[in-house]
């Protein structure tokens, strides 16, 4: 039998083709872009899975590409991007997934805010600013007050997230905000002060299981690029509880009943407040943090949540692997990857550092503000998630991407 993916996140690949295998399946990968895999379709055999080139954003598309897969058992929908149209397409073919209203209803970061403010669940209230956009100051200031934070309701990896301390800031986020192309449309909501984290969560008939914490580490403002993570931050019995109870309502009240989530929030004054809900596994080196932690391959849950059966990873003995820092290392400036300076050196350092690109030599860097300023992520590991981080920290340090010339056009 087959089990599908309508597009993934960049790493995991090569952990769900062993998954996959081990449970008597192959996985057949759907993407629009093969390029973004690059780093694990390199390291796995030519023959190790089905690739097929489709546009992941037309259902339709979609629909007749599963359709012609062979003994297809199953669809992975792990993606914010592409999850509105894979809930659709297991839909439409009767594959186990999650209900199409629900991944719409997370995929709107003002119909999610709105939601859990009228439950009682978050302190935090939405406005959702009205076009023109650099009309709207006054509408924001009424509404939300400074500081405040405006960002596209439907945004992905940092970007067009604009937080704001004074009226001119304000003004200027606003008229941004109009030339930029949104997913969705434009959300104010209240600046939230303090320390970022995000829940690494599973859910199976409505129960959440926290599964650990991931500290995130945000660059100074106005930038909101994540800088570094660790994972697991230390939390005693009695919080994890607590935790675990408060992320597992507000995803019970958004719908979201079974498969993994990964959920920002942040730790201010009077206690944990969302920022956002992603019905995935975590993002960067999350999922393979997970992996090392918790002694064992928790993509397996990817395949067990798409044939529709109760994860096993849910009854894993107590985790017992190390703790992982990693860190984002961005490139210095806009312009054409060279390469990186300092990979030869990494073994010397503790941790056994590994270094997991996401761009190539040749990609041109456009943007400095989110991660597509990301050149790669350098994960090292140690026996607390605050030694792995400081050794991350120290290895990354002596890394250095490379700016050079654009690469030279291929022959007529």
């Amino acid at each position: 039998m087959t089990i599908a993916a309508l597009e993934l996140l960049t790493f995991g690949l090569g952990r769900l083709v062993t998954a996959a295998r081990e449970s008597g399946h192959r996985l057949c990968l759907l993407t629009r872009d093969r390029a973004v895999y690059r780093h694990e379709l390199d390291r796995l055999p030519p023959d190790a899975l089905d690739i097929v080139d489709v546009d992941t954003l037309d259902t339709a598309a979609c629909v007749t590409a599963l359709g012609a897969v062979p003994d297809l058992a199953g669809l992975i929908n792990s993606t914010d991007t592409f999850g509105i149209t894979g809930a659709d397409a297991a839909a439409a073919l009767g594959l186990p997934g999650p209900d199409p209203a629900a991944v719409r209803l997370v995929r709107d970061k003002y119909r999610v805010r709105t939601v859990l403010h009228g439950l009682g669940l978050g302190r935090v209230p939405a406005h959702r600013v009205a076009a023109p956009y650099p009309a709207a100051a006054s509408g924001v200031l009424r509404a939300v007050g400074l500081p405040a934070v405006l960002k596209d309701t439907a945004g992905t990896s940092s970007r067009a997230v604009w937080p704001v301390r004074d009226e001119p800031s304000l003004r200027a986020a606003l008229a941004e905000a109009a030339s930029v192309p949104l997913k969705g449309g434009l959300l104010a909501e209240p600046f939230l002060s303090g320390p970022v984290y995000s829940a690494e969560t599973l859910t199976w008939a409505g129960h959440t299981a926290l599964l650990g914490v991931t500290s995130r580490q945000m660059s100074p403002e106005p930038a909101v690029r994540e800088e570094a993570a660790a994972f697991p931050v230390a939390v005693d019995a009695a919080g994890h509880a607590r935790l675990e109870q408060w992320v597992g309502g507000l995803l019970a009240a958004v719908g979201h009943d079974a498969g993994f989530a990964h959920t920002e929030f942040v730790r201010t004054t009077e206690g944990p407040e969302l920022v956002e809900i992603n019905r995935r596994i975590g993002g960067a080196l999350v999922g393979e943090a997970l992996c090392r932690r918790l002694g064992t391959n928790v993509y397996t849950a990817e395949i067990d949540i798409a044939l529709g059966r109760r994860p096993a990873l849910l009854d894993a003995p107590p985790a017992a692997g190390p703790a992982c820092g990693f860190v984002l290392v961005y490139a210095p400036g806009t312009g054409t990857l060279a390469g990186w300076q300092g990979l030869d050196g990494l073994a010397a350092f503790p941790g056994d550092p590994r270094w997991y690109p996401t761009l190539a030599p040749g990609d041109r860097i456009t943007a400095l503000t989110d991660q597509r300023a990301c050149t790669g992520i350098l994960l090292t590991e140690g026996p607390t998630a605050e030694l792995a981080l400081h050794r991350a920290l120290s290895a990354a340090g002596s890394v250095r991407p490379l700016l050079g010339p654009p690469a030279a056009a291929p022959p007529a």
